[in-house]
């Protein structure tokens, strides 16, 4: 069986050098088909190509860095037109969204040409390949076991750890702010898009995609690993169900329907941009289905987010449906046990994790000033470089970046212990007022400290359990893991009465706190 693997995930490593050997197997010609499906026609007097048509590229560097040339000369000429030479708007009038659909249809040669056969090969060697790794699993004997884990730690860091964590952080970098260079694998997956959207693939499709095949096939392996437990298999069923239906295929059937892009599981402040101006007027002017997605999503923040999590704390969201949450569980389960426990990460997270919900409410507060007011300034804030800030080092480079870049450095859940908006409200709510705990029963403890080594959010589950402590933290997502790979029962999720969450404090010298009524 092991050799069996050992082939299946060479042939993986080859689906994926495929992939990437791809970004550097076609040419660059621009055209006027390029040039008219990438700008409006307003901008066809001040646009000058004049140097580039009809010019073979080899390089796509080159290619891209004299198309930024031309269209900074361009946009020169439209500020200059609108006696607006220092003004930020005019300078870039010409360069949101269009450089990416420039460059991919300029794209000639090999993929271009079979973007169709090479989508069967390499996705159909790459998932054959995963899957056929993942199923002998299934084979071995039910349950999780330690297996050492305390000491792999090394191990998962080492440098199979650290290039896996490397390519994933070149990847966001690319996808959020370097698009242009992966035209290749947007061609690839045109056909899927044009099946399900009408629309050619954009960045963000390739990357739905990428995701929620992800989450599919490591899901398939949280089955194989939680063959004891019907519990982990039902909430693995449901995280790989809403990725799939909610957050990647029906947004893309609702474009096709001309209607707005929409997912009816992404939950402000998490989804940050639900607020802004071009937002509320794509659901005003969509008729009663986008007002119906306006007070869908303002239900969910004022209602149901509350509802839930007083019946059932952090996971019906974090642990069920989210998809952040859902690749976390899945494609980050390799590294859950690399959370930190320390009481200063503790301290950290609770300080990070309410700062960004804090700034998300600032952000959003802005926004909708702006969008009553017509007003870009609020007490000297200019509302639209604050969302543009929020969305740079927030949106992108910590929820993408860092927390699934970092995966194999700090763990599967650095984005939803540090920074999820939406992940610190539903906290409050779990830690004040809710239902759900973890119960412990100290007296049957023996301190194996499984449950502290699984535990994706850092939380010192033994602490508690050696005590009888229940766990009542805001950070929890109610994995449950912490139960199953208890080897004695100790550990007990629950929905039950408020009354009796919170045991009596055993008081003990750890910082004089006791953990049974420790602070968010």
């Amino acid at each position: 069986m092991k050799n069996f693997q050992n082939i299946a995930l060479g042939l993986f490593v080859c689906s994926m050098a495929m992939l990437i050997s791809l970004l550097f197997l076609d040419r660059y010609q621009l055209n006027e088909n390029a040039i008219s499906a990438s700008f409006d026609d307003r901008y066809s007097s001040y646009l000058d190509f004049d140097d580039m048509e009809n010019r073979v590229y080899d390089n796509k560097f080159n290619f891209v860095a004299d198309l930024n040339a031309s269209i900074n000369l361009s946009n020169e000429r439209i500020a200059d037109h609108n006696n607006q030479a220092n003004n930020e708007t005019q300078l870039n009038a010409l360069r949101a969204g269009s450089l990416v659909t420039l460059v991919k249809h300029s794209n000639t040669g090999f993929v271009s040409d079979n973007n169709v056969m090479l989508l069967w090969v390499i996705f159909s060697l790459g998932l054959g390949a995963a899957l056929a790794y993942i199923l002998p699993k299934f084979l071995l004997k039910p349950g999780i076991k330690n297996d050492h884990i305390y000491h792999s730690k090394n191990k998962a860091r080492g440098w199979i750890g650290y290039s896996i964590g490397g390519l994933l952080i070149i990847f966001y970098v690319i996808l959020y702010w370097f698009p242009e260079y992966m035209t290749e694998w947007l061609i690839l997956v045109d056909p899927i898009s044009l099946s399900i959207s009408g629309n050619e693939a954009s960045q963000w499709f390739f990357y739905g995609l990428l995701y929620t095949l992800a989450i599919l096939v490591m899901g398939v392996r949280m089955f194989a690993k939680y063959q004891h437990s019907k519990y982990h298999q039902v909430r693995t069923a449901s995280v790989m169900f809403f990725q799939t239906a909610f957050a990647f295929t029906i947004p893309e059937i609702l474009v096709r329907l001309q209607q707005p892009y929409f997912n009816f599981m992404n939950i402000w402040p998490l989804n940050y941009d639900f607020f802004f101006d071009y937002k509320l007027s794509e659901f005003i002017s969509s008729g009663s289905l986008g007002i119906f997605m306006l007070f869908w999503g303002i239900l969910l923040i004022l209602v149901a987010v509350p509802l839930f999590s007083y019946f059932y704390g952090k996971r019906w969201y974090c642990s069920w449906i989210c998809g952040c949450g859902g690749l976390a569980e899945t494609l980050g389960d390799p590294y859950r046990q690399l959370s930190d426990k320390s009481l200063g990460a503790w301290k950290v997270e609770r300080w990070m994790i309410h700062s960004v919900l804090v700034l998300a409410v600032v952000m959003t507060a802005g926004v909708l000033y702006t969008f009553f007011t017509g007003s870009a300034t609020l007490l000297f804030i200019d509302t639209y470089y604050l969302r543009y800030l929020y969305g740079f080092f927030i949106g992108a480079a910590f929820a993408g970046v860092v927390g699934v870049g970092f995966y194999p450095m700090m763990g599967n859940r650095v984005w939803c212990r540090f920074g999820c908006p939406l992940a610190a409200y539903i906290g409050i709510i779990q830690r004040f007022k809710s239902r759900f705990r973890i119960t412990t029963n100290g007296g049957q403890c023996i301190s194996c400290g499984n449950c502290s080594t699984y535990c994706e959010m850092g939380i010192d589950v033994r602490w508690y359990a050696q005590r009888g402590q229940n766990i009542v933290r805001a950070s929890c997502v109610g994995c449950g893991v912490c139960s199953s790979v208890c080897p004695r029962g100790v550990l007990k999720l629950e929905n039950k009465s408020e009354k009796g969450r919170f045991n009596e404090a055993i008081l003990i010298g750890h910082d004089n706190i006791s953990l049974g009524k420790q602070d968010v």
